[in-house]
């Protein structure tokens, strides 16, 4: 039956990184409920049975979808707006040339920007260790231990990437620190374990050079206690952190990841594509289940070619090693609008794109520089 490791009080949520021996203990292989477990210091990677995917989307009757989705288009004057603000934005532009330009044509388009989202979760199993401060220990004794996609865990929101490390039940084994070797701690490597170590003022000749009576820094013993180790002559061990042991367990790994793929359709302006990647636009279709289905009959055929190609490149990237839990694809409309005006005898365009009017302007005709007009 499965658990609920986000309500089980026995599953500790770790955060720490421990330096880690060669092998993992001798102990832990050979055991039968171990048989899913690191091999030789390497993770396995497990994968659950695959699902039966649901119905396929019934194809959408597009020209309903268009008809309602109607971008507004951009007037003179909502272009002169967006540029007197894109231009208020940058501290070397002069807002001057935005509001006395001539703006002679206006050509829009309409872009479209699919994208999938495919949110994955993927199991690793690795062993690690911790220093042993408990009586109880949770080993092999209490029973076997849950293969990994045995175990449930809280999911977090849809599309959200996360990790997070668990404790496997039943897979507890204390054994003395590898490091130390059951000591605890270390020889001070200072003072080589004496504590004292030679006065720096002196050299340890007692008295300072050119100075009358004995050095003050060592009261002219010529040695000095070992600042490494406050004197004591030895250090406690990071590892075990001087508990002389160390309880090693089986530590299961989730990585929730979100692969993004995302195309923009071809357009005969010449407002940058990552721009139009970027951009806000008008949601036009969107499709959210266990398993998307390819997009089929689109007015722009790009649009379903794309479709089919993300779909395929993520399953055929992640089926072999992670399970998807959940997918999304959308179709947005971008608008895009170049603006041809005139200043100064010269002829330029600036480019406003998307629904919040973003601007684009590779040439402003007036900008300033340390004081400096640059025409």
């Amino acid at each position: 039956m499965d658990r609920d490791l986000s309500e089980d009080d026995s599953v500790a949520d770790l955060s720490f990184e421990a330096e880690s021996p060669v092998a993992p203990p001798a102990e832990l292989e050979g055991l039968p409920s171990y048989d899913w477990l690191l091999q030789r210091g390497r993770g396995q990677v497990f994968f659950p049975m695959l699902e039966a995917p649901g119905q396929p989307w019934e194809p959408a009757a597009w020209s309903s979808f268009l008809e309602h989705s109607r971008v507004p288009s951009v007037t003179e004057e909502v272009a002169r707006e967006a540029l007197l603000s894109f231009v208020s934005s940058r501290c070397c532009y002069s807002s001057a040339a935005a509001r006395d330009l001539i703006i002679r044509e206006l050509k829009q388009e309409t872009v479209f920007r699919y994208r999938l989202e495919t949110f994955s979760e993927s199991r690793i199993s690795e062993w690690t260790f911790q220093p042993f401060t408990k009586h109880s220990v949770d080993g092999p004794q209490s029973g076997a231990s849950p293969r990994l996609w045995d175990m449930k865990v809280q999911v977090p929101p849809m599309f959200q990437e996360d990790i997070r490390k668990f404790q496997v039940p039943h897979s507890s084994l204390v054994k003395e620190c590898h490091k130390c070797h059951g000591r605890g701690c270390y020889k001070c490597s200072g003072c080589h374990g004496g504590g004292m170590v030679r006065c720096s003022s002196c050299s340890g000749t007692k008295r300072k050079a050119r100075q009358p009576g004995k050095c003050r820094r060592c009261s002219g013993s010529g040695r000095r206690r070992c600042s490494t180790c406050s004197g004591r002559g030895n250090k406690m061990c990071a590892t075990c952190q001087g508990a002389r042991r160390l309880v090693h367990f089986v530590q299961l790994v989730i990585m929730w990841k979100n692969s993004l793929f995302e195309f923009v359709s071809q357009h005969q302006l010449h407002c940058p594509a990552e721009l139009l990647s970027q951009a806000r636009g008008e949601n036009l279709f969107r499709d959210e289940n266990s398993v998307v289905y390819p997009i089929v009959d689109f007015p722009l055929r790009e649009i379903s070619l794309a479709s089919q190609r993300a779909i395929a490149d993520h399953s055929a990237l992640l089926t072999s090693r992670a399970r998807i839990l959940q997918q999304r694809q959308t179709i947005e409309l971008i608008p895009v609008t170049e603006v041809q005006y005139w200043h100064q005898g010269k002829n330029s365009v600036f480019y406003v794109y998307g629904t919040d009017h973003q601007v684009y302007v590779a040439d402003y005709p007036q900008r300033y520089c340390c004081g400096c007009t640059i025409f």
